[in-house]
């Protein structure tokens, strides 16, 4: 089979996987749905089973107090049933009055024992009732809380990055990104897998948990409104869908596929992504360089690694540099975009810069040092 054949094959497959993205969209069920959901990132570092265990101990301890303060003054109270108060009747009386009941069994007759029930035993009660209702309304206050952050994150949120699947290539995808100066608020996650999702909620993402090949996924993740989506899915075919799904929702974002292999790449170009990247022929192409020449390969790797050492950078043109020749650039001009098409540092157009260039550039990593 040529080159030609096979890529028309995959071409031949777009409209089933189309058909395949509208059943999934027709096939949603309730365990799905309640699946996904969006997180904004944590700001407490005490997990919630410790704070009620915490608040638990508390009331034990309110409830111990006062079963010790009346057992102190029994000498004070009266038991309808035999006269006297021990320890236990002491605990009963406690447990009563401080949750409200009060069956009035068991009372105070003494006047020391009604003042401590008004200076010490009342307060206590409110203690105890704030401590076990507290948690119930802090529970209803902090999902208040996280629905108005949701509400105002989707109000505010325009022009961010999507990334889907925040595996080992969505990571440091995500590393570069806040690398390159984007803030962590303007990078959403999604990913249907909750520990992926709470990983990144972990590193200060907004995450959105669920299936991404699905609209409504991404419509929680307002992808109709970003400018840029980053696939990086463990599947190719998960890609295609993914794609297709978002260049539907959203026409003018930049869409940058990961892939696997290379001959999905045209599948996936026709899927709706601007730029495909195959992780196992970039991996092979390095490996190869790294046997031929290993110090080329540890530029290559210091060049797409930002922060370094060497960073490479595109940027638009200075109004200092503009009609001066790239190489009267303080950086290493490699390469310059003009319009929609890419100048070589070699092109013989590439006399002077235009204003509206943008110039791809070689330059040292700034560090907090030098900063």
């Amino acid at each position: 089979m040529t080159d030609h054949e096979r890529q028309q094959s995959k071409a031949d497959r777009l409209p089933l996987l189309r058909s395949l993205w509208y059943r999934s969209r027709r096939e949603a069920r309730d365990d799905a749905e309640a699946g996904r959901s969006i997180t904004m990132p944590v700001r407490t570092a005490t997990p919630p089973l410790l704070q009620v265990i915490r608040r638990l101990a508390l009331a034990l301890l309110v409830l111990a107090l006062t079963t010790l303060i009346v057992y102190v003054d029994r000498d004070g109270y009266n038991d309808n049933s035999d006269q006297s108060v021990d320890l236990l009747d002491a605990a009963y009386y406690a447990t009563v009055t401080l949750s409200t009941t009060g069956y009035g069994d068991i009372t105070p007759v003494s006047d020391t024992a009604r003042l401590i029930n008004i200076l010490v035993i009342t307060p206590l009660r409110v203690v105890f009732l704030i401590i076990l209702v507290g948690t119930t309304l802090e529970v209803l206050t902090e999902r208040t809380r996280q629905q108005v952050r949701i509400h105002r994150w989707r109000a505010r949120t325009r022009d961010h990055v999507v990334v889907v699947g925040y595996g080992t290539k969505g990571r440091h995808a995500v590393q570069t990104l806040v690398g390159q100066g984007i803030a962590k608020d303007r990078i959403v996650i999604v990913d249907a897998q909750r520990k992926a999702s709470d990983a990144a909620g972990d590193d200060g993402l907004v995450t959105v948990t669920g299936d991404a090949t699905r609209s409504e996924t991404l419509l929680k993740a307002e992808v109709q409104s970003a400018t840029r989506v980053i696939v990086a899915p463990q599947r190719d075919d998960t890609a295609a869908l993914v794609t297709l799904t978002a260049r539907q929702l959203n026409r003018r974002a930049t869409i940058v596929v990961a892939a696997r292999e290379d001959e999905n790449v045209p599948l996936l170009k026709q899927s709706g992504a601007d730029t495909v990247v195959t992780s196992s022929s970039s991996a092979g192409r390095l490996l190869g360089v790294s046997m031929v020449s290993p110090t080329v390969a540890r530029t290559l790797e210091d060049l797409m690694t930002l922060g370094s050492g060497l960073d490479l950078l595109e940027r638009p043109v200075t109004k200092e540099e503009t009609g001066q020749p790239p190489r009267s650039c303080a950086d290493l001009v490699v390469a310059v975009v003009r319009g929609k098409e890419l100048l070589d540092y070699a092109d013989p157009r590439l006399t002077r810069l235009q204003s509206g260039d943008r110039v791809i550039t070689v330059s040292r990593a700034t560090t907090a040092d030098q900063a």
